[in-house]
């Protein structure tokens, strides 16, 4: 009787988001993506306020047969800093196409590098992420892993034997108008300043991948900078009414006020025209698939009406929630080509 299920459901359901994509011209197109993208990155919290120098520092180097496997460490908001593994082949172009890995929760980027929580190298299992950045380094891609804020080495002193520093500084961030999306997404869009520094880096061709939490930072990026060209988007691509609205996820996906501007197959729709691949399991209990189908239909009429279906495409394949790679390790130099 006193359940405020059915009251939830009214609610939600008596939103209409403000900048749902409704275009029919690709004049129309152009205009909402403007203001959606406008509007989001204020939902996020707004660009840094200040510029910082990045700054780079070499933290250490070590051969790994087919690549270098480099950390560094870069400024990303003005005294704020983020250590990075940089994967780079040592057969590779002149000016090579790169990818910023992104991890999702776990213990950071150790874990898509090949490495144990301690650094040791991986033995046995290789866990829900399969050492992706490795994958991909190993199709000639130079390969950037940041540490997102809040996991691995960036966790609260207060939370050195949690897994993670999700909770206290997501709700830090929420006090102060900020989020952990948008510190997510722009210090990830600092690894895209820190490879246009790169004198062996394509700066036409650099893609993101991103699984989990890792995928909204991916697709959140790409939404709103065209300097990431393209994106593989993994366990992630839902609605937010079938997702993180109707299933426990961790606070950081929260944004406020953004299920009255835009549901997910919108800001993933400002991705387009680029490319842009869906990687989704079957068997994903966060990410129920019935909506992650629902969502790429949506996502696809935006492709549609710029007439650039070929852009997008859908790995459905047989699986948890997890990195298959399958279709995605080679996607990149494809649509590259």
């Amino acid at each position: 009787m006193w359940s405020p299920d059915q009251y939830f459901k009214n609610l939600f359901g008596s939103v209409t988001p403000s900048e749902k994509f409704q275009a029919s011209s690709a004049q129309e197109w152009s205009e909402w993506r403007e203001r959606l993208r406008k509007r989001f990155v204020q939902l996020l919290g707004g660009s840094p306020a200040e510029s910082s120098e990045l700054a780079p520092v070499l933290l250490e180097s070590k051969d790994c047969g087919d690549y270098i496997r480099e950390r560094i460490q870069i400024q990303t908001y003005p005294g704020l800093h983020m250590p990075v593994y940089v994967l780079v082949p040592k057969e590779r172009k002149e000016r090579s196409e790169a990818v910023i890995a992104c991890h999702g929760h776990g213990y950071g980027s150790k874990d898509i590098v090949g490495l144990t929580a301690n650094g040791e190298e991986k033995s046995g299992d290789i866990g829900y992420q399969k050492n992706f950045a490795v994958e991909l380094v190993k199709r000639g891609y130079i390969t950037v892993a940041p540490e997102l804020l809040g996991f691995g080495d960036r966790k609260l002193f207060v939370d050195a034997q949690a897994q993670n520093s999700c909770h206290r500084l997501s709700t830090f961030l929420l006090a102060m108008g900020q989020t952990m999306a948008g510190y997510r997404v722009f210090e990830t869009l600092r690894c895209v300043d820190y490879l246009l520094t790169r004198i062996d880096v394509d700066a036409e061709r650099i893609g993101c991948m991103g699984i989990s939490g890792g995928g909204l930072v991916c697709s959140f990026a790409a939404a709103i900078d065209d300097r990431i060209s393209a994106a593989v988007v993994s366990g992630f691509t839902n609605t937010f009414q079938d997702s993180i609205l109707s299933i426990h996820h961790c606070v950081d996906n929260y944004v406020p006020g953004l299920s009255l501007v835009a549901e997910m197959p919108d800001l993933l729709g400002l991705i387009a025209p680029k490319p842009l691949l869906v990687e989704a399991g079957t068997k994903d209990p966060i990410f129920p698939v019935q909506a992650t189908l629902q969502a790429y239909e949506k996502i696809r009429n935006v492709y549609r009406l710029l007439e650039k279906e070929e852009k997008l495409e859908l790995d459905l394949f047989e699986g948890d929630h997890e990195i298959s790679g399958k279709v995605a390790y080679d996607w990149f130099r494809r649509v590259w080509a």
